[in-house]
């Protein structure tokens, strides 16, 4: 119980020195671009309502899963593919190296002209930056197995789907998993800039209209959202991480304790 309530203490320490140090910063504030949290507070209940929260929230989240979703099976997939080949590694790397270092909000527009406005778009935009780390993050884990477990596993004649399922990927899970994390934050920044050049709805829609309108405290609830937003994904990913990478943790607390 101690050590539940020390490990609580440390993870709300920090975010609780920064909202009274905001808070004690901004109480005095005239500045209309810098109202006093207190302001912001009082403004949240208001602006975020539960209507407010299907018409713009719920779209938002759902636009990020689907091109989360669809970034994480074409890059694990195509990752696998590029990882367990040499050749094929050879001839992808240069043109996924210029691709990778192309932003993915220039293509923003580019991806307008052929997918429209709509949610196509939206979702096009937030896999197109979501896949890279993703990608990469598969083909180094694929290129990192084990050969004496690969060689193992062909002795026992273990091929096909077998191996892909039980020994590749398995063993490739803890950098997919670190290219999934990294796929997150970038997916939630892409979310809001795709909703940003042409939307009806949407956290980044919502923002900008509050922007423009100059709803300044509205405008900071707003930001305050998508926090919230990616601190709670973060959470689920985390939750969701352990539970399917339990192998992976027991094997390095066992390496710790045996060192």
């Amino acid at each position: 119980m101690r050590s539940v309530l020390l490990r609580l203490f440390f993870v709300l320490a920090l975010p609780a020195l920064l909202v009274a140090l905001w808070w004690l910063a901004s109480d005095n504030s005239t500045d209309v671009f810098w109202p006093p949290l207190r302001t912001i507070m009082q403004t949240f209940p208001e602006v975020w309502t539960g209507d407010r929260f299907r018409d713009d929230v719920l779209p938002s989240v759902l636009r990020l899963t689907g091109g989360y979703a669809l970034a994480a099976v074409v890059g694990v997939a195509l990752g696998t593919v590029i990882g367990s080949y040499r050749r094929v590694r050879a001839v992808c790397e240069p043109v996924l190296e210029f691709l990778r270092a192309v932003p993915p909000p220039v293509l923003v527009p580019v991806i307008m002209l052929f997918a429209g406005i709509d949610d196509t778009m939206k979702v096009t935009v937030i896999a197109s930056g979501c896949v890279w780390p993703i990608l990469l993050n598969t083909v180094e884990g694929v290129r990192a197995v084990d050969p004496v477990m690969a060689e193992t596993a062909r002795s026992y004649g273990i091929k096909g789907p077998s191996r892909l399922t039980n020994l590749v990927l398995r063993s490739a899970s803890p950098q997919i998993f670190a290219g999934l994390r990294q796929a997150l934050s970038i997916g939630i920044i892409l979310m809001v800039i795709s909703e940003m050049f042409a939307a009806s709805n949407g956290l980044g829609f919502t923002v900008v209209q509050f922007q423009r309108s100059f709803a300044i405290p509205g405008m900071w609830t707003g930001i305050l959202v998508l926090g919230l937003l990616g601190f709670l994904l973060s959470v689920v990913f985390q939750l969701v991480e352990r539970r399917v990478l339990a192998w992976y943790h027991g094997l390095r607390v066992s390496a710790r304790r045996s060192s």
